[in-house]
């Protein structure tokens, strides 16, 4: 199918983070652009006030007249999230509409372009949107379609300017559903290939396979930057040509050396096969995070960057909301807000808190995400969260699955190993800071609701603790 076909699209469920970039896209082309979600949600207000118009009732009539009038040139875009006894899906299936997933679209997209894509079981947002900025800042004429908010866009969408004759665009691969085969990539980075999602996959070697699929993809003559501690057998079926890079923190053909952290600075030099870089700083804490900017630094390094530019584009980069996200400092208290959600990735953000703050007092507020995920990982998890002083569990987010008999928030409580750790209701959790404020560093993670929680939280930390004192 080609797009050019097409007049009218319309989402359903265009508040996720996926959707509503590509709808930002269609909506940036010139495309009359509708769409349904759930829930208005800050991300379907800003769309709203962007030109989009977005309904948030299950309802056929409420269906837009251009789309109902107009079959043979109205696209549906879908994402997984919506259940299979939706009315309007329903309807649209019923009367022969085009429809499409999230991440078929994003394959035709890109299916002309010269096309980065950043795959991972963690860390691909952050580093899709390192990626971005340093082409962006270096002047490279590109798109991206990124799952968080960029704090240097303030948007999850760069549109190029079109000043190319092959358009550029950077995109995160998701592999959940399997959705980063439909993507055919120039360039490709796997940070990882961790087990997840096995609700998708029964197992990891199924998930290899998956994976070693998505890598086969890349076209020969282009790159595969590959995290050292993946598996070997990822590159079996990868094409005659492709440049492999392996990186990792401290091992690989890129790697660092003298890594220091001066207060939320971490200052590094990058090693790698295209040229040396000294002297780098990124404000964006965590070692992972220092890894996920040197595959960002070979991919800008392979499109031909140069090196002061890549510099420059390091120390400028201002991090993606809710990754490590700074949210609040005073009064001797630091608050922040992460997405981890896989016992790998907090794994890797208890470590940078260590790190950053030895010797503080560290107070951890996790919702665990999926039902699926808390019952494979339950140990993982206690143990990573085993690293906080105190914690707090909320009830699991159940996000597109029915709740499983036995599994809840208790299976990783009962595991963990820390001084003080419950489980609390969201409607709890203030009165508990107010009761029990014995902390120094106080975190809020997962990929839950539980940023509703940020602003409450930030403040009781501004209005209510700052009297106390």
């Amino acid at each position: 199918m080609k797009l050019e076909d097409y007049t009218y699209i319309y989402f359903l469920g265009i508040g996720g983070i996926g959707m509503s970039a590509i709808a930002r896209w269609f909506n940036a082309k010139g495309y009359p652009v509708w769409g349904y979600d759930k829930t208005r949600t800050p991300l379907c207000e800003a769309l709203e006030q962007e030109g989009i118009k977005v309904h948030y009732e299950d309802n056929v009539s409420l269906l837009p007249q251009e789309i109902l009038q107009n079959k043979a040139q109205t696209l549906v875009v879908l994402t997984p999230a919506i259940p299979a006894e939706h009315t309007e899906w329903a309807y649209l299936k019923e009367q022969g509409y085009t429809i499409k997933k999230r991440s078929e679209v994003l394959g035709i997209i890109t299916s002309a372009a010269y096309t980065v894509a950043v795959a991972g079981t963690h860390g691909k947002t952050t580093t899709s949107s390192i990626v971005t900025h340093l082409l962006h800042h270096a002047g490279v004429d590109c798109s991206a379609f990124l799952g968080g908010i960029s704090t240097n866009l303030n948007s999850n969408l760069l549109v190029g300017k079109g000043s190319v004759e092959k358009e550029v665009i950077v995109v995160e691969a998701d592999e959940y559903d399997r959705s980063f085969l439909t993507l055919f990539p120039e360039i490709a980075i796997v940070t990882s290939a961790d087990p997840d999602h096995l609700d998708i996959y029964g197992d990891r070697a199924e998930l290899i396979r998956t994976f070693q699929r998505f890598i086969s993809q890349v076209k020969p003559g282009g790159y595969l930057f590959l995290h050292e501690d993946t598996d070997p057998s990822l590159t079996n079926l990868i094409q005659e040509g492709v440049k492999v890079i392996r990186y990792s923190l401290n091992n690989g053909e890129a790697h660092v050396q003298n890594l220091t952290i001066n207060g939320r600075w971490f200052e590094f030099d990058a090693v790698s096969p295209f040229n040396n870089i000294a002297s780098l700083r990124l404000g964006l804490p965590g070692f992972h995070n220092v890894e996920n900017t040197l595959a960002a630094i070979l991919v800008a390094q392979a499109m031909g960057v140069e090196p002061d530019k890549v510099a420059s584009g390091v120390e400028t980069f201002a991090g993606v909301k809710r990754r490590f996200e700074f949210v609040y400092e005073g009064g001797g208290i630091v608050y922040i807000d992460d997405y981890a959600h896989h016992p790998k990735e907090i794994e890797a953000f208890m470590a940078s808190l260590r790190a950053l703050y030895p010797n503080k007092r560290i107070k951890v507020l996790f919702q665990p995400h999926l039902y699926t995920r808390t019952r494979d990982f339950a140990e993982e998890f206690a143990e990573s969260l085993s690293k906080a002083d105190e914690l707090v569990l909320l009830d699991i987010y159940p996000a597109r699955e029915k709740p499983i008999p036995g599994v809840t928030s208790e299976m990783i409580l009962k595991q963990v190993n820390c001084d003080v750790k419950e489980i609390l209701q969201k409607e709890n959790i203030i009165a508990n800071l107010f009761k029990n404020g014995d902390f120094d560093v106080l975190a809020t993670v997962g990929a839950g609701d539980i940023d509703t929680l940020v602003k409450p939280i930030k403040f009781f930390l501004e209005k209510e603790r700052h009297g106390l004192e």
